[in-house]
Parts: structure tokens; sequence; C-alpha cells
């Protein structure tokens, strides 16, 4: 059998566990997840336990499923999750007004954006995005759209890209 590490619930968060259903709160808000009706979650002196119900791999793998998603659902209501965007590209810029992201990437009109509910975005400079919320899911699903809209090209880097992200370049045509 696997062996799932159990998560220590850090101080100010308060996890309740209802069956299946698990509230966690914190400083920065709730966040709620269904965990599968093959793994238990057990509350044990501040750390958080699970195990599968039946001795199968699915319940094995659901059981370290859960554990991963509970793990982000504790980081994310005691310290949030971020995800920072840059444009390359001459006359590529960003504007955050309240929940709408206006985009200006190289088409003959503006793209806007409106933010989900749950995610706030900042544009520190023109060309940086800065996506923060509380489940790293939906943050990542976010800047994965607006990423969408102008991937990184492989001749001149131009485009949105991840700011950790590496783009391979290829050669251009010889003569």
């Amino acid at each position: 059998m696997a062996r799932i590490t159990p998560i220590s619930i850090p101080k100010g968060v308060q996890v309740s566990i209802n069956e299946q259903h698990v509230s966690v709160k914190g400083s920065k808000g709730t966040l709620e997840h269904n965990v599968h009706p093959l793994v238990e979650v057990v509350e044990q002196e501040g750390t958080l336990v699970f195990k599968p119900r039946a001795e199968q791999m699915g319940a094995i793998a659901q059981s370290g499923t859960a554990r991963a998603v509970l793990r982000n659902l504790l980081t994310g209501v005691s310290e949030g999750f971020q995800r920072k965007l840059d444009l390359v590209g001459v006359g590529y810029r960003a504007q955050a007004q309240g929940k709408v992201l206006n985009l200006t990437l190289g088409f003959s009109h503006p793209v806007s954006y409106q933010v989900p509910e749950g995610i706030t975005i900042e544009t520190p400079t023109q060309t940086e995005i800065l996506i923060k919320g509380l489940d790293k899911q939906k943050v990542g699903q976010v800047a994965a759209d607006i990423r969408g809209y102008r991937p990184p090209e492989p001749y001149k880097g131009k485009g949105v890209k991840y700011s950790d992200e590496t783009i391979i370049r290829k050669e251009a045509k010889k003569k």
C-alpha cells in the first residue's frame, strides 16, 4: 500500500469535516471540497490523515489526489496563490480596470477579459500581469486563458508568456 503522508494544518486555519465535505477557513477566506467516497479524511492532533476505504488501486490513487487538493486548499486560505505573466512584443500592453483586463496584443481590436469571482488581477507595469487568488486551479486557468489569446511564438518570442517560462527559439530560414 502507498504511503500517504499526513498534512499539518497551519496556525490560524480551521478545518471542518462533515462526512465527505471538507471546509477550510483561514485568514484569506474560505474554500470547500467534496472528497471522493473511496477516501476517508480524519483530523488528528493538528494534522489531516488520509486513508483509503478499500484496498484497491483506485482508492489509493484517490487518497493521494485528495491529499494534494486539500494541501492546495490549506495553502490557498493561509497564503494564497499567484501567477505572473509577461507581455513580449512591440505595442503589447495590459491594463486592469476593475473586473476587466484590457489587452492590446497586436490585433485589429483590443481584447477585454472579464475577471472571474475570487480572482484579482494587477498590472504593476504595462507589460506585466499579476494574477492572485485562493484557488490554485482557478488562478492557473485564468493565466492559461489570458496566455491563450497570444501564446509566444518560437521565432521572435512575441506573445504572452509565463514569467518563469523559457521559449525555445527556432532559427530563421537562410537564403
